[in-house]
């Protein structure tokens, strides 16, 4: 674990990468549970994974959420570990998403995630929020824009970790963006703790962001495959290295 008075760093292990994008991407359960592993010997404090069903493809159903949930629990004993809900999963379907999230009711309470994250820009957050809550599920709230905080805002739900996440566009533009979401987060007086961070190029300069600013980040395959000179890294355990020595 890192030391007292460092930023929390969360391993993002895989997302929504597809087999092939990189030779450590974790896709099974017991690749899944072993990267969460390695990640926490590196210095994570928690995992984020998007579990996958049998032929390689991100899934919200029990089986697929119970299996890995529960593999990374037999390895890493006490590690907080969480979910997408991303509604691509289910090809832009909201009912068939709150189906799929509804049935974790069977699941034992031991294969549930801590937390899940969702996405404010997408439709049917507030149900979906609530399903999860009802499971026992924190949820941290994905905001991707300025308009998302004002939807965070105006919601009046509580959240675990409201994540700042700057996806896309350009870097040069990536920390006014950044400081533009949590301003008016701020501004609109939003609870809870927040968690800044990038995907791709942006993504090391918002983890050094996140750093400056004493917030929580995140960092895995799921958001780069690079370090921050640009060179390639080895998987998820190199990635969370890289970012703890940034961190400290």
């Amino acid at each position: 674990m890192p030391r007292s008075g460092t930023p929390w760093l969360k391993a993002c292990l895989n997302g929504a990468r597809r087999p092939g994008d990189h030779p450590a991407l974790p896709l099974t359960p017991l690749e899944l549970a072993e990267a969460a592993r390695e990640a926490r010997e590196a210095g994570a404090g928690a995992v984020h994974m998007h579990p996958r069903d049998e032929g390689g493809s991100e899934s919200l159903s029990a089986v697929h959420i119970g299996a890995a949930v529960r593999a990374v629990r037999e390895t890493c004993p006490g590690l907080p570990v969480g979910v997408s809900t991303g509604l691509w999963m289910t090809g832009g379907d909201v009912d068939a998403r709150r189906e799929a999230v509804r049935g974790w009711t069977a699941l034992a309470p031991g294969d549930l995630p801590d937390f899940a994250s969702v996405n404010l820009s997408e439709p049917g957050f507030r149900d979906l929020w609530h399903d999860l809550r009802r499971l026992g599920v924190d949820v941290e709230a994905g905001v991707w824009s300025v308009d998302d905080a004002d939807a965070l805002a105006a919601s009046g739900l509580e959240c675990a970790r409201v994540l700042v996440e700057i996806l896309g566009g350009p870097a040069d533009t990536a920390v006014l963006r950044a400081h533009a979401v949590l301003d008016r987060l701020a501004g609109l007086g939003v609870p809870g703790s927040r968690l800044l961070h990038g995907e791709e190029e942006p993504t090391w300069i918002l983890l050094d962001l996140a750093g400056q600013l004493g917030l929580a980040t995140r960092i895995g395959l799921e958001d780069v495959l690079h370090g921050p000179t640009g060179d390639p890294v080895g998987g998820n355990p190199e990635l969370v290295r890289l970012a703890r020595a940034r961190l400290t």
